[in-house]
């Protein structure tokens, strides 16, 4: 299985591209149609893809920008790699409606940068977009999916967000390297890594964030540690008028769901992964 290591990063973008009958399964997937049918036969075929590239990487663009991906132990670089017609279609569908000039993001458990750089892609020079992904070998695929593309507009910031700053324990699933948090995994097999640690609202004031356009939280279940405290700290020309937030209701100590209506939201979307909220539109 391979790992991000200094060998692949030192590869210009394009060492890794798609050939041959990976090349082709890969066009094959990302042709498929959002049907039960389509789905079940791009999924055969992506287990297929997976099999041939036996932990290599690959060069590709997806959602609009270029990305070195490592499908083989993180399920989000898997969907993009093959399906990105599937990636939280609904989601970014919602989020490009609202995408404008100076658009601000603050993306939340970015991975591998799917999310910030589907925005970069889309919303201009005066965009300013942070991606903040705490674990060490993510945050390095995530940096140098960053630097391949133009757009300049993308901060990865190597930390994690919770309810007061420090350092805290991440627990790592091996299965998958995009799941990790603060809070212990369902894996008995997973290890942890040290990580600094800081709040919400500490990050948007250092970054001297004067309003929020969206932002996107997935942390695996530690949801509620960033966003109470930003809600009931921060004034409210800071809140988000957008709020796309993994849905781990089962996890959370404090009921987001309660606690972003109270604050104005509505839901806007709710899908097999995550909820959208907006603000009223009296509120904002």
């Amino acid at each position: 299985m391979a790992t991000t290591d200094q060998t692949t990063e030192d590869q210009p973008f394009g060492a890794f591209a798609p050939q041959g009958l990976v090349a082709r399964i890969i066009a094959w997937t990302r042709r498929a149609p959002d049907s039960f049918l389509g789905r079940k036969l791009a999924y055969a075929l992506r287990r297929l893809g997976l099999n041939r590239l036996d932990g290599r990487p690959v060069d590709i663009e997806a959602l609009g920008a270029r990305m070195r991906l490592y499908p083989d132990g993180n399920v989000c670089e898997k969907r993009v790699l093959f399906t990105p017609q599937y990636f939280d279609a609904r989601e970014l569908g919602l989020l490009a409606a609202r995408i404008r000039s100076g658009f601000h993001f603050i993306d939340i458990g970015a991975n591998i940068g799917a999310y910030s750089l589907f925005v970069a892609s889309r919303a201009g020079a005066g965009a300013r977009i942070l991606a903040v992904e705490p674990q060490p070998e993510v945050f390095a695929r995530l940096a140098y999916n960053i630097a391949s593309n133009p757009f300049g507009t993308v901060k990865a910031v190597a930390c994690a967000l919770a309810d007061k700053p420090g350092e805290l324990t991440l627990f790592l699933d091996p299965t998958n390297r995009g799941e990790s948090s603060v809070r212990i995994l369902r894996s008995s097999v997973g290890s942890t890594v040290k990580v600094p640690a800081t709040t919400l609202l500490a990050l948007v004031e250092s970054e001297g964030y004067q309003r929020l356009d969206a932002i996107k939280l997935d942390v695996e279940g530690a949801e509620d540690l960033i966003l109470e405290p930003f809600l009931r700290d921060a004034p409210e020309t800071l809140w988000p008028n957008l709020v796309i937030i993994e849905d781990s209701r089962a996890r959370w100590q404090t009921d987001l769901t309660v606690l972003l209506a109270q604050r104005g939201y509505r839901l806007l979307a709710q899908t097999r992964l995550n909820l959208v909220f907006e603000r009223h539109a009296t509120e904002a």
